[in-house]
This record gives C-alpha cells, structure tokens and sequence, in this order.
C-alpha cells in the first residue's frame, strides 16, 4: 500500500499541471528579495545563535499570539513568563484550531522546511517536533536561515534616530545577503504625545550629533540622517499611516506646531494633520532627488486594547482593518509632488480589500514612461498576506494595470523563519495563472506565462530598486 501524500507535498496549492509547471520550472528556484521587512539588524549583526525554537518561532510573532488569545490561552503563555516549553505547547495545542487560517499552512511549511518536521503539529506531536527542530537548531544561525532560503536582499525598517553601526557590521562580515536599511520616520510626525515626541526629537538629535532647538533644526536633522541612510545602501522608506497626509501647510504653520509640542502642549487633530503632510511632502522630495522608492502602508488601525496596550505596549497583536476614506489624500499627495516632477518610485499597500479598486486605478494615474511600473500597487500586506487576499490584489492589478511589471512579495516579519511565505505566494500565483491557462483564459504557453512568473518572483524587484546584490543574485 502507497505511503499517504504528506500534507505539504511537492504539488501543495497547485490545482492544475499548468500551474506545477510554473511552479517547478520558473518560481521555485528564483532567490528572494525581502524589500520590506521587520528583521532585527541586531540580530543579523550578531548571527545569532536561537536558544530553542520557542525563541526562534514564537517571540515578537504576534499572529500566533492573537490565535492562542483567542483559543483561550493565557497571556502569559503567549508574552509572559511561562518557560519556552510551555509557550510552545500552548501553541501546538492551538494550531488545530487554525485551520482555514493561514498560519496552519504558514506553520507546516516552515517546520517542514527549516527543520524537516512533515508531521501536522498539535499536542500530542509537540514533545517530538520540540527535540527534533532543536536538534537542528546549532546549525541554523540566522546567517545559515538567510543564505539556505536563498535571500538576496534584506531590507530592515529602522528610524532616523537609530545608528547604523550594526549595517556597517553586517556589510562588512561574509553574508552574502544584502541587508540594507530602510527610513521609516513614522515618529517625526507623531506629535500627539509630547513627552514620547520629545523624547525621540533627543534622541534623534544625539544619534545625528546635532542640536534640535528649532523646527528648522529638526528638518536638518532628518536630512542628515537621510544622507547617512543613502550612505549605508538605503534606498527606500516607508511610513505607516492610517490615511495618506497631504494637506496644504506652510512652513510657519509647521513650526508653531512644533515650537508648540516642543514645548509640551499636545497638537490638535487638525494641527497633526498638516504638520504631517507637511514632513511627508519633504520626505517625498528628499526620495525622489536620491533615487529612492517610498513604501505607504495605509489603512491598519492600531493598539485598539486600550488594557493590553497598557500591559503589553504595541506590535503585539492589537491591530486590525481601518475603515478609513483614502483616495482623494492619496490622490493629493502624488498629485502635488508628481506636479513638480519629484513624485518618487512609490509603492503603495492597502490593508484594507474594500480598497484594492481604488489603490489599483490610482497608480495608473501617474506613471510617467520614466520606469517600469514607477508606481505600484503592493502585496497583499498584513491581514491580507494570505491566499485570498493575494488573490483579491494580483486580480485587482490585472484588471487595472500590468501584473506582469508587479515587484511581487515582501515578509514584513519579525521572524527568521517566515520566507516561506515567499514559496506560500508564489504557489498562489503559480496557481492562478496555471488555472487561467487551463481555463484558456490566457495562452497555454509556459515560456510566455512563466516569464512572467520569474519576473514576479525576483526579476522585476532586481531591476526596480537601485540596490547592489551579490554577484550571484545580479543576473
């Protein structure tokens, strides 16, 4: 009798021998190029040596912390102090219950993949999953994580505030991925609370040797930090915000909100408003003189607990879908910058599906001939990295524009052990096209088809983003 198919086989999430073809033939072996991310530079620096695998898969991942919340399991076996044994079969004991969700599927390729493990995960496994993924552990450095999943590239999120001696320390050892920084001043405009506000504008001013006594001085500060940033590889930013910031406001008006929170009087929602966009709008323009791509992840609303925000701080699972309007802001701010010719390569994420229309027509608006797909419409990013939310955007990009110039996935994870979401997407997509094939909906010709899949997959990114590769990775 045939030994049973294991659950995650060669032909996992391929409905139609197109699609494994696709798959097998121009997806499977493309490098990686992880131009979004969480990942600690500390970490990477480092190469860390992971304790367990409790240390290794479940620290910082809130996804499976909001899973285990909601099976019933106590807090303290997600964040608290219960040993890395107990977190970890509190977790086993919840992966059953995940079924339908994506971490079920996340969870059984990355056991199978960086520890061999090809039994389904639960309580009764957990003893025998535990010994055997930390056996294999010693040798699963990060370095060893990053250079077996084939990543080319590693772009971290880090603040202006931050220094870069861990990038110098990474670019000078022997990984031959490429890990760069990306300038995410999210905490410049967050003039909502004066004393955390305060708090990062010293910091700030210490990390870039300057004193910020003026709101001129804070704009040469940020600038400075741009140019050290370029300096160290850096060629993207990114922001997080509920709704794009573009309303109009003049410098004067700028610093009157500034001199105000600097003070310590907390700016009002209109005063926010306009301080913001007036930062996004020099933030654009600073990208667009140095080459660089602008990420806007729109629409999440964050830290809705107010009693675990409190007791835990955030990114740990107290996020979810905004309801926000976004186009005409959105509109606005390209619209201003790409009126002056400083509009940057930009790519915009919706976490919100109800929007995918709208992010989908808008990118078309302003592209300019000067790069393939100078604008484009994201991942499927956050609560939306998951089949059918890949599926919803790759559809709504097909319809609205060109899937075939798509930069394809990124992690955005703070895991070490999450790039098979990389292979997770790309058997999505693989299996899209293959059933577009089947169907005759597009041509049954895997040279023209699969071409396109590559691209998706690694090509298009390599061409689309100014960053050096390893001579491996820049074919």
């Amino acid at each position: 009798m045939a030994k049973p198919r294991s659950f995650i086989h060669d032909d996992f999430l391929l409905g139609t021998k197109q699609a494994r073809a696709l798959y097998h033939t121009y997806a499977e072996r493309e490098p990686i190029f992880d131009y979004h991310c969480h990942l600690s530079p500390q970490l990477i620096a480092d190469n860390h040596q992971f304790a367990d695998l409790a240390e290794v898969w479940l620290g910082g991942d809130h996804y499976k912390w909001r899973a285990m919340r909601t099976n019933g399991v106590a807090e303290r076996f997600c964040t608290g102090d219960a040993t890395p044994r107990e977190k970890f079969q509190a977790w086993a004991e919840t992966v059953p219950h995940t079924l339908r969700n994506p971490l079920y599927h996340w969870t059984h390729l990355e056991l199978k993949r960086y520890f061999g493990v090809d039994v389904l995960l639960n309580g009764n496994t957990a003893e025998k999953v535990w010994k055997q993924a930390n056996a294999k552990l010693p040798k699963l450095r990060v370095h060893d994580l990053l250079t077996n999943s084939k990543v080319a590239v590693v772009c971290t999120t880090d603040d202006p505030a931050d220094p870069l001696d861990l990038h110098r320390k990474i670019a000078a050892s022997k990984l031959k991925t490429r890990v760069y920084p990306a300038f995410r001043p999210d905490k410049a405009i967050a003039v909502g609370n004066p004393v955390a506000f305060n708090a990062w504008v010293d910091k700030l001013a210490a990390t870039a040797n300057v004193t910020i006594k003026t709101f001129d001085d804070l704009l040469g500060a940020l600038k400075k930090r741009h140019d050290d940033f370029h300096a160290a590889g850096c060629r993207l930013s990114d922001h997080g915000m509920e709704t794009a910031l573009s309303e109009s406001c003049t410098h004067a008006q700028a610093k009157m909100v500034f001199d105000a929170v600097r003070g310590g009087r907390v700016a009002s929602a209109e005063e926010a408003l306009r301080y913001g966009s007036y930062l996004m709008f020099e933030f654009g323009r600073w990208d667009a003189a140095r080459g660089w791509t602008k990420q806007l992840h729109l629409g999440a609303i964050r830290n809705n607990s107010s009693r675990l925000l409190a007791q835990l701080g955030p990114d740990t699972g107290l996020d979810s879908i905004g309801d926000f309007p976004q186009a005409r802001a959105l509109a606005r701010y390209l619209d201003t910058l790409d009126a002056t010719n400083q509009l940057p390569r930009t790519i915009i994420y919706n976490v919100n599906p109800v929007d995918n229309y709208v992010f989908g027509t808008m990118i078309g608006n302003f592209q300019d001939g000067s790069v393939a797909g100078k604008l484009q419409f994201g991942s499927g990013w956050w609560f939306l990295d998951q089949k059918e939310g890949m599926e919803w955007q790759m559809n709504a990009l097909s319809n609205l524009g060109l899937l075939s110039r798509f930069v394809g996935m990124l992690t955005d994870s703070r895991s070490f052990v999450s790039y098979p979401r990389h292979e997770y997407f790309r058997r999505v997509l693989c299996n899209l096209l293959g059933g577009d094939m089947a169907r005759g909906e597009i041509p049954n010709d895997l040279k023209l088809v699969g071409g396109m899949v590559g691209n998706i997959c690694f090509g298009n990114a390599r061409n689309y983003f100014n960053l050096e590769l390893a001579p491996e990775f820049a074919r």
